[in-house]
């Protein structure tokens, strides 16, 4: 078992910032994909940030290009997500996500363990 724990939402003013962290702990390696999703009320889990290869060669949601960057270190089995210019629509509760391979998914599916979620709220 896999246990995943974020933190670091919280209330925000438009175009400003939040770093998530989320902490794996149990049967878990430093090789394992870690990632990140997000899900607003009343749509569907989606695809944030996640890295293609073991913490290397990042790739993001088209809706976080540019604004969000997802960074790891692997000797605290911990995964970040720095997030700036954020924006209403940036609303969610925010999943990290962890599967037992190496290669990144922007597939929920593909997850084997997943967080209990943190709620990050942008205010216009």
């Amino acid at each position: 078992q896999v246990q995943l724990v974020e933190s670091g939402g919280g209330l925000v003013q438009a175009g400003g910032s939040l770093r998530l962290s989320c902490a794996a702990s149990g049967r878990t390696s430093s090789t394992y994909a870690m990632s990140w999703f997000r899900q607003a009320p009343g749509k569907e889990r989606e695809f944030v940030a996640a890295f293609r290869w073991s913490g290397s060669n990042p790739y993001y949601g088209e809706p976080v290009k540019g604004r969000f960057t997802i960074s790891r270190d692997n000797a605290k089995n911990t995964v970040y997500l720095q997030m700036n210019s954020l924006k209403p629509e940036d609303t969610a509760v925010y999943y990290c996500a962890t599967r037992s391979a190496a290669y990144g998914s922007s597939r929920p599916s593909d997850y084997d363990y997943w967080g209990q979620g943190t709620q990050v709220t942008v205010s216009s």
